[in-house]
């Protein structure tokens, strides 16, 4: 009876133990069910409908969508938009771009920059608009399905800086010029490109234009167009077109390019984070870009340019608080992720990766760098102020001329003798 007995207490612990194991496995099996059909929402979410498809050589997904089925208009209180198809007012600037001879080269035609997905000839039909198709290994390098596609929120480490991101602390370094005290209705600036080293995948480098507003706390509203290379977003090295916006410091709202509802693009020929080429090289031929926001007077939305030719598109006034009326700063400059790796400052480029006083051809530049007034004009900014955590790692010099207007070289190396 004894032995029989502890068989029965055997049988039981093992029959016990089984359905724990099952149980288990089915909540496991369950969880990661209920992830993957999470996955595949999001990704039907970003991914509209297209009529037709674009193989680029570096490996991106072109999907022409039709301009009123975009992922803007997921946007509850866009669900009965009418699309504005052009600004009602342009600004008028100082320069022009398409006769703007190089500093150092004045008899040197300028190189014209465009998207690697338009090497193979083919566009998007009229009435649609080029979307960068989100993979599922995309959104599987994020942290989350959440936090996809959006910067990390940071608390706040002055309540008054020309830091873009409001702290120091967080890991994110800067090299700009800036302007504030007044009423701003746009910026503009020509950017030089490059393709700066990353170090580490989560980190990543910038140009940009900032057209701010709000009270540099917990609603900071933010505009931000230029390029970058992040392999964390996008799972290469390349140099990309990029745009954000935010209107409560990072927190909940905006995002980068098209990946959640809020800027409606009617261009059919340039594609929000898709890579641009060619990129400048050191001593070598130098690229550049120009990036124009502004607030249209009538409607009240604010409206992005790339280059001479494209107007891309607007960001309804609705989204945002105190840039439903005007800017308070704009920033031209670059900004990287140092998450110092071992210990020690990261190698990650800023700019071409070379200090500001090597200059054109070797520094990167923002050259022709003008403000939006109240009565739609470009303008060159007055008392222009710079800003940068640490100089001996990323650095900018301003400067003006006949040519260039307002100008700053700016960037770094990142980790060297003096950056440590």
């Amino acid at each position: 009876m004894g032995v029989n007995g502890g068989g029965c207490c055997s049988l039981m612990v093992v029959l016990v133990f089984a359905v724990f194991i099952t149980v288990c496995s089915a909540g496991r099996h369950s969880s990661i069910s209920r992830n993957k059909l999470q996955l595949q929402r999001h990704l039907n979410r970003l991914n509209k409908p297209s009529q037709k498809t674009i193989l680029s050589p570096d490996g991106d997904v072109i999907e022409c969508v039709h301009i009123s089925r975009q992922p803007a208009f997921d946007h509850p209180f866009l669900k009965n938009h009418t699309i504005q198809m052009r600004p009602n007012y342009h600004p008028e600037g100082l320069y022009d771009d398409s006769k703007v001879a190089s500093k150092s080269k004045p008899k040197e035609k300028r190189q014209t920059v465009s998207q690697l997905w338009h090497h193979s000839g083919e566009k998007c039909p009229e009435g649609t608009i080029p979307v960068r198709r989100t993979k599922e290994e995309d959104v599987l390098r994020a942290k989350s399905i959440k936090t996809y596609g959006r910067k990390k929120h940071r608390s706040i480490a002055k309540p008054r800086s020309p830091d873009p991101d409001l702290v120091n602390e967080s890991g994110h370094q800067h090299a700009i010029a800036y302007v504030e005290g007044d009423k701003y209705y746009g910026a503009k600036a020509t950017i030089n490109v490059w393709e700066p080293r990353i170090q580490q995948p989560n980190e990543f480098s910038l140009s940009q234009i900032w057209v701010l507003g709000g009270s540099f706390g917990q609603d900071l509203n933010s505009i931000e167009a230029g390029w970058q290379v992040s392999p964390d977003l996008y799972g290469d090295n390349n140099t990309r077109l990029f745009t954000y916006w935010t209107s409560d410091a990072y927190q909940a709202t905006g995002c980068y390019n098209l990946l959640c509802s809020g800027f409606i693009q009617i261009n059919s020929e340039i594609a929000m984070g898709a890579s641009i080429s060619p990129v400048s090289g050191y001593r070598g031929s130098q690229y550049d870009i120009s990036i124009l926001v502004w607030k249209d007077p009538k409607e009240g939305n604010w409206w992005m340019q790339f280059g001479n030719d494209y107007v891309m598109g607007y960001w309804p006034s609705f989204l945002f608080s105190y840039l439903a009326d005007t800017a308070s700063m704009i920033e031209w400059g670059g900004e990287v992720v140092n998450s110092e790796p071992d210990g020690q400052h990261t190698a990650t480029q800023m700019g071409s990766g070379h200090f500001p006083e090597e200059g054109f051809g070797k520094a990167s530049y923002f050259r022709n760098i003008q403000v939006v007034d109240e009565s739609n004009n470009l303008k060159a900014p007055k008392d222009i102020g710079t800003f940068t955590e640490q100089s001996n790692c990323y650095d900018v010099q301003t400067g003006n001329n006949g040519d260039w207007g307002h100008y700053f070289y700016y960037g770094g190396p990142g980790r060297n003798d003096n950056c440590a």
